[in-house]
């Protein structure tokens, strides 16, 4: 049985959330998403996300580093996007779109971390 839509409203309950999305980096697909819709184009975020996942996993693979990505960071002017790959889940990422100017960074982090670990699918 799947949590994904309990774990993405979990998501943009952390403070200064604005959107969480599960995504399929291998097809950009957003397999679910919670929270404003508004703020940007949700499958586009999707979409350009994976590319940014793509090319970090190309770059560690040319590098020869034998390793995972915890999560990558984007630090825009206003908003802070959080890109969590989920152990145990590969082919995915949580992503999360977090006010600047509201959010704890360390503590989006966190929880981000271990609701990431409570994911099935």
């Amino acid at each position: 049985m799947t949590n994904v839509d309990v774990i993405l409203k979990e998501a943009v309950q952390i403070d200064g959330a604005v959107a969480a999305l599960l995504v399929d980096y291998q097809s950009g697909m957003a397999l679910g998403q919670a929270g404003d819709a508004t703020v940007m184009n949700l499958d586009v975020a999707a979409a350009g996300n994976t590319d940014v996942v793509r090319a970090k996993m190309r770059t560690m693979e040319s590098l020869g580093l034998n390793d995972t990505i915890d999560d990558i960071l984007i630090t825009l002017g206003q908003a802070y996007h959080l890109i969590n790959l989920p152990k145990g889940h590969p082919g995915l990422f949580i992503y999360l779109v977090l006010d600047k100017q509201k959010a704890n960074l360390a503590m989006a982090r966190h929880k981000l971390a271990t609701l990431s670990t409570q994911l099935e699918i």
